[in-house]
């Protein structure tokens, strides 16, 4: 009995896959007929409110799977996948701070070193606001599913540690396919994985990993980067001179070097912090 117990966690991932690729797979096809984007054509350019429509469509879809999960499969209410409220518009308000933070240090430091040159300020409110709603639909949706729910059950048939590597890996290896992709990126990638998902294996909550990944995402496109790879609304725009490991090319910021510095820093201030916090 006790060993079917420590295996059902990892069991539960594998049996995931399939029903999620499927049922996302409908929900983000009935986004593309609605919002008139050819399915057929993958090289065809989407429009923002057609990637925000999609978006939406994959939200709808990836919360739909998860609820079955978790009311058929883990037996256990949705909210358990770590959207407690009480007490935690703390760790969102860091959340949205530390990204911030990471991204407007990060474009002031390529400035001043000349890998990127600033062009002209591009502001749509339009453009702003839907860039605001696709990174949020982004951040829910991937947290919920990496962390709510992969980590969440790894951490059931691993340590929590070995766990949080496992859906760092798998969160790495989903962005394997990004434009402009290479083994540099993914590696920055599974620590982004590390960096959002270790608040999550001390606390089992949502809203400061949700946080960040929209803070990380939304700034790094508003000040002009590329985001995974994948060109998206900018209010700034600048010009990369020649592609480097300190500007990140067009990957974005996450194919920094700095980013991997500023991911370090980051993770060992989290992780001191909740040693101290639980040792106290």
């Amino acid at each position: 009995m006790e060993v079917e117990n420590k295996h059902r966690g990892w069991q539960r991932v594998l049996l995931l896959i399939v029903p999620y690729i499927f049922t996302v797979g409908f929900f983000q096809s009935l986004g593309a007929l609605i919002s008139g984007v050819n399915i057929t054509d993958c090289e065809l350019e989407q429009t923002s409110i057609q990637q925000l429509i999609i978006s939406s469509f994959d939200f709808l879809g990836t919360f739909f799977v998860l609820w079955l999960f978790m009311k058929f499969i883990d037996k256990e209410q949705f909210i358990k996948l770590g959207f407690y409220i009480k007490g935690r518009f703390k760790d969102f308000a860091i959340g949205i701070v530390i990204g911030l933070l990471i991204m407007s240090i990060g474009y002031f430091l390529l400035l001043y070193l000349n890998e990127i040159t600033f062009q002209k300020i591009n502001f749509n409110t339009k453009e702003t606001l839907i860039t605001i709603l696709l990174f949020t639909i982004v951040a829910i949706v991937e947290e919920t599913l990496l962390r709510g729910y992969i980590l969440r059950n790894l951490m059931i048939s691993f340590n929590k540690y070995s766990a949080l590597i496992i859906s760092s890996i798998l969160f790495s290896l989903m962005h394997g396919f990004n434009p402009n992709i290479d083994l540099f990126a993914l590696t920055n990638l599974f620590l982004a994985g590390i960096l959002l998902g270790l608040s999550y294996i001390h606390t089992k909550n949502l809203w400061f990993p949700i946080a960040l990944h929209l803070s990380w995402n939304l700034f790094q496109s508003l000040l002009g980067f590329n985001v995974s790879g994948l060109d998206t609304y900018s209010i700034i725009e600048f010009n990369i001179s020649e592609k480097s490991l300190l500007n990140g090319g067009a990957f974005g910021f996450e194919g920094s070097i700095f980013s991997v510095i500023a991911m370090l820093i980051t993770t060992a201030l989290i992780e001191v912090y909740y040693r101290k916090k639980y040792e106290a």
